[in-house]
């Protein structure tokens, strides 16, 4: 399927790695410029060099995206580059078990890690997505609709990124800027594997997780959050906006009983 993307320019913050990684590899596939934004220097500049090497456009910015400068530094950078911005996909951060015990300046530095460069990257981007008529998706998590203990600051951080999502639909309906949300449950990504690496018996933990995935008794992949996140950048999606899509085998919302 043509989803009609080619050559348009999508801003994936976090893109070096897991869910992003996949995200701009799908972008680069559907022949669009995909820009990788983030701090992960060894697998920003190593994807970089594959899309590269298959002859596909792409920008690799390395950013610090809790401060605002840079997340401006970084919109600036793109449009003196492409000259304009379709979308942002808003999809880095870190579940860092910042719990009710973890104390108030965890609580506030998970926060500020997790949530405000969402608001700050759209904010600075608003102008050229405007004149693109662009898209944007949020990247969330089950955590936001399921709670998951000891992990405060990403679960209220998760769950602001779904309310802005609707906030946003409808602050930039006069706009024909869409706003969607996806919701990944239990998806292997290098941060997933270092979270499971905490457990003394980490292969028996996966084992009970994957037994209480509905949808053929596996872990989402990456590249199943892609296709849906480009989807829903794509103008196939045009009369979508506001939405919270849950990519997990049906590990959320069906009934546990089934497994």
């Amino acid at each position: 399927m043509d989803l009609g993307i080619q050559n348009k320019v999508f801003i994936v913050s976090g893109g070096a790695k897991g869910i992003g990684r996949a995200i701009v590899e799908e972008l680069a596939n559907e022949k669009a410029i995909p820009v990788i934004l983030g701090r992960s220097k060894e697998a920003g500049e190593e994807l970089e060099a594959m899309l590269k090497s298959q002859n596909k456009p792409v920008l690799n910015l390395r950013y610090e995206l809790s401060d605002p400068a840079n997340c401006q530094a970084a919109i600036q950078q793109t449009l003196e580059h492409f000259g304009r911005i379709d979308g942002i996909v808003n999809n880095a951060g870190v579940n860092d078990s910042a719990g009710l015990e973890a104390g108030i300046e965890k609580f506030e530095n998970s926060i500020k890690t997790n949530l405000f460069h969402y608001y700050y990257l759209v904010h600075y981007a608003l102008d050229a997505l405007k004149k693109s008529q662009g898209s944007i998706v949020n990247i969330s998590s089950k955590t936001a609709l399921t709670g998951q203990g000891g992990t405060s600051g990403y679960a209220a951080s998760k769950g602001a990124q779904l309310a802005l999502t609707r906030e946003w639909a409808v602050e930039l309906l006069p706009y024909h800027i869409r706003v969607n949300a996806v919701i990944p449950a239990e998806v292997m990504t290098p941060l997933y594997k270092k979270w499971l690496n905490n457990f003394d018996k980490a292969e028996e933990k996966l084992q009970s997780i994957i037994a209480k995935i509905p949808l053929e008794k596996r872990m989402t992949k990456a590249a199943e959050i892609a296709a849906m996140t480009v989807f829903l950048l794509s103008p196939k999606s045009g009369h979508t906006t506001g939405q919270w899509i849950v990519v997990d085998g049906g590990y959320v919302h069906l009934d546990r009983s089934i497994s």
